[in-house]
């Protein structure tokens, strides 16, 4: 074969195979591509919240000691269940003792003193009276001549030193009150004290954890240090589950509103509850180099019913419904997608001719806003593609609440509409006005709520 017969041949080859790959692609463009369809109907739709957490009692306790000493008694295990005014655990109580009765001793040394305080001013004031007796009696002589200057100014002075006698023993028993007021207060402390070496449970529950044992230390400190806690006694009567939400889901979270919870060691039972606190600052994270973290709000959902199998730290799931519809019209999610329109200034939508259509497809570039006529503006458009007379007509609509498959729809669409949901590529691809036929196999069954 020559050289020239080959390409001939070639050439052929080429254009026979060119003309049917144009041939494919027209009956393409003009069959239009296959796609799903479903009717929009009326259904129950509920809005649901879902976010993570941890079990925890309404009420729960730290104890620690007050006072200081090894821990000489111990009566409760972890697991315990406990009442109010229960005894819990006793520290070494001799060096209190011993404070309590050195502060008895010395009250008693000081009523005494008292005691002996109140005899003087006795005594003085007795001498007083003597001292005045004497003074008449020597003004009564000195009027009649019959005593001396000097007996009479010695009696002034006598009198004098009297009364300042009694102003002393007064003030000493002043001081001798003031005194014992003073060791009663400091008593009472010591006696406050040695009553603080033997701890009750102030709340009726559950041990829910115990970080002591007997022959040690206890120390004082505070509550929120771990290293000081004896004991953790929770009151399981009323069980919260504290998760953390998205702060894109908060502005739908309401007090009041209903929640399941899931807890993850019973799986197989989901238990009612109800939204009863709402934080109003996010929660602190520790941030990592480089990560963002993401922003939570504390949740707090108050179950309904006791639960005796359930231990605090649990790990659990709250699904918040935060709004329903009852026969609402809807449009499956899958369905929904974005577009660029134009408006004119009457927020019409101005639609382009079918040929400009061909020429650009969705996913190209449009033209830029500046090239638009005076009064039209191009945004991005939520909307759905609704089959109508075998082409796909882009529809905005406008929706409300969104349920686990399907969105309420508040404008834009009927009952009755066929959207168009699949298969996601073609959705992707689509434009307003393309040519498409609809795939015949059956829809799956779905759901009673949405």
């Amino acid at each position: 074969m020559t050289r020239n017969k080959k390409i001939l041949i070639g050439a052929i080859v080429v254009v026979v195979g060119a003309g049917l790959v144009y041939a494919n692609l027209r009956f393409k463009r003009q069959a239009g591509v296959t796609v799903q369809a479903e009717g929009i109907q009326k259904r129950d739709l509920e809005a649901i919240v879902s976010a993570s957490g941890k079990i925890r009692p309404k009420r729960q306790v730290n104890i620690t000691s007050e006072v200081s000493g090894r821990v000489t008694r111990l009566a409760v295990n972890e697991g315990d269940r406990v009442k109010t005014g229960q005894f819990l655990i006793q520290v070494d109580p001799r060096t209190l003792t011993s404070a309590v009765e050195r502060g008895d001793a010395s009250l008693q040394t000081q009523r005494a003193a008292l005691q002996q305080a109140r005899t003087q001013v006795e005594a003085a004031r007795t001498n007083l009276a003597l001292a005045e007796q004497s003074l008449k009696r020597q003004q009564e002589l000195w009027n009649k001549q019959l005593t001396t200057r000097e007996s009479l100014e010695r009696s002034e002075n006598e009198l004098k030193v009297r009364e300042a006698e009694v102003r002393t023993r007064e003030s000493e028993i002043t001081a001798a009150e003031q005194r014992i007021r003073q060791l009663s207060a400091d008593l009472d402390s010591a006696k406050y004290n040695l009553s603080r070496v033997t701890i009750q449970s102030p709340i009726t529950g559950i041990v829910t954890r115990r970080n002591v044992e007997e022959g040690e230390t206890a120390v004082v400190g505070f509550t929120n240090n771990p290293s000081v806690v004896l004991l953790t006694i929770a009151d399981m009567s009323v069980i919260e589950a504290e998760i953390e939400v998205d702060e894109t889901d908060i502005p739908t979270v309401q007090i009041g509103h209903k929640a399941k919870i899931t807890i993850d060691a019973i799986p197989d039972k989901k238990f009612d509850g109800r939204v009863t606190e709402i934080g109003n600052s996010p929660i602190q994270a520790a941030s990592t180099a480089g990560n963002q973290q993401a922003t939570n709000f504390r949740v707090v959902v108050t179950l309904v019913d006791q639960i005796p199998e359930v231990r605090p730290g649990f790990t659990c799931t709250a699904e918040i419904t935060t709004a329903t519809r009852s026969k609402a019209v809807t449009v499956p999610i899958q369905a929904m997608a974005v577009r660029e329109l134009v408006f004119d200034r009457g927020g019409n939508i101005v639609r382009a001719p079918r040929d400009e259509k061909k020429k650009r497809r969705p996913i190209e570039p449009v033209a830029s806003a500046e090239t638009l006529p005076a009064g039209q503006t191009r945004k991005e458009t939520e909307g759905v593609f609704v089959f109508r007379n075998d082409t796909a007509a882009f529809v905005p609509v406008k929706t409300g609440i969104a349920g686990d498959r399907y969105f309420e729809v508040l404008s834009g669409l009927n009952e009755g509409d066929r959207v168009i949901t699949g298969p996601l590529a073609s959705v992707r691809g689509l434009a307003d006005g393309d040519r498409v036929k609809l795939d015949t196999k059956p829809a799956a069954p779905e759901s009673k709520k949405q």
